[in-house]
């Protein structure tokens, strides 16, 4: 009789995971050596050198590749379909390279600007891409892009970073179908406690780890999960040849945040809703981007999509319009001071940002402004601070 299945909660503390089988540790040692003794060529222990095999690592990625739900054995692959990187760039680029040279990219226009820069920048020059530029947003425009450029890949993040346009992942997954295209979901802002793609027929799951899987600002990393296995396959071989991967500290510090991952989650997105709600009622704000208000265009698509324990929940990132232009946006981000100027999200603390200068600088200005990341959009990555602290502190500012 099987085991009644867990719910995310205990998996992210128990998902992938055993003691350690010398000494019974509950939580899995740093493995630092770089080598491992073998008794005759090519007999070992199932560890050769730490680029290919890592201990802590292949704990990291266990865990990753059971909340995300891959549904693969240690059988079928030897992490189940996780894959672990020295940051979300290495993950997204060694992604790419399940594409043949010339082959096209059919992207979200909203996405991270390191992605944009990655494609657009390199890959297009290196590797020959062809990228096509789609609001997935609209799922007709999807269909008709997807029909018109044939893609052999399928890039979709949702939430978008950072205007929080959400798409529809079953829709990707119909339409990656449809063309034989391989799919992609950058899941980062919503983090597995409030969507796994997988589950909706998406082949791979990019995230950064840096964020809201590490949770604690410390430590950079990126992570692919996949439930096929013939991509399993190919990543494991990409992964090792390319050689980005995450080292056994950073695997190891990514593995204990994740550990709080649900619980952090929930305040996130508790806190975030409040503060959504407040931001309506400011003066000196134009307009409030979040999924859990009305106002949003997906909201209802969010509610269904973005859930956790069957209770829509809706993340814990913000994006403002402020009245005014830079000087304006200047002046309330030089005032916040429980909230930190900073780049990145996702972490214990709450961040704000100004992405046209900051995170999506590298975006071509036409662009930016095409996707309304205008000098006056400011966002917020909303942490697990008491939320009346927060209020206070963007209240103050806004004064």
């Amino acid at each position: 009789m099987n085991p009644k299945p867990l719910h995310l909660e205990s998996r992210c503390i128990h998902g992938g995971q055993r003691p350690d089988p010398t000494t019974g540790a509950v939580m899995p040692p740093i493995y630092t050596s770089s080598t491992f003794i073998q008794e005759s060529p090519g007999v070992h222990k199932g560890f050769e050198y730490s680029r290919s095999h890592n201990v802590t690592r292949f704990a990291l990625e266990r865990c990753l590749a059971n909340l995300e739900s891959t549904g693969l054995t240690e059988e079928e692959d030897r992490t189940q379909g996780g894959f672990a990187f020295a940051s979300g760039l290495a993950a997204i680029a060694t992604c790419l390279e399940l594409l043949d040279a010339g082959q096209t990219v059919m992207c979200m226009d909203d996405v991270y600007g390191g992605t944009n820069r990655l494609l657009q920048r390199v890959r297009q020059r290196s590797q020959g891409l062809k990228v096509v530029f789609v609001d997935m947003s609209d799922t007709a425009a999807l269909e008709r892009a997807a029909q018109a450029c044939k893609p052999q890949m399928i890039w979709a993040e949702t939430p978008t970073n950072p205007t929080l346009k959400v798409v529809d992942i079953d829709a990707v997954a119909r339409v990656g179908r449809a063309h034989g295209a391989i799919t992609v979901v950058d899941n980062t802002f919503a983090s597995p406690i409030l969507q796994r793609p997988l589950e909706c027929g998406i082949d791979i799951v990019m995230h950064s780890t840096t964020k809201y899987l590490g949770g604690h600002s410390d430590v950079i990393g990126g992570c692919l999960v996949t439930s096929r296995r013939d991509l399993a396959e190919k990543l494991r071989f990409m992964q090792n040849a390319i050689g980005s991967v995450m080292g056994p500290f950073d695997a190891y510090l990514t593995l204990r945040g994740a550990k709080t991952l649900a619980i952090r989650m929930k305040q996130h997105c508790e806190s975030a809703q409040k503060i959504a709600q407040w931001l309506t009622t400011q003066p000196a704000v134009k307009t409030v981007v979040y999924p859990g208000l009305a106002s949003h265009p997906q909201h209802a698509l969010a509610a269904r999509q973005m859930r956790m324990n069957g209770v829509p929940a809706f993340g814990g990132m913000i994006t403002i319009h402020l009245h005014g232009g830079i000087a304006e946006s200047r002046k309330f981000l030089e005032r916040v001071h429980l909230f930190a100027l900073a780049e990145s999200l996702g972490g214990v603390e709450s961040l704000i940002e100004h992405p046209a200068i900051m995170t999506h600088a590298s975006v071509p200005t036409a662009e930016r402004e095409a996707l309304g990341i205008m000098d006056s959009l400011v966002r917020l990555s909303v942490g697990i601070e008491n939320t009346e602290d927060l209020i206070a502190d963007l209240a103050q500012a806004f004064a």
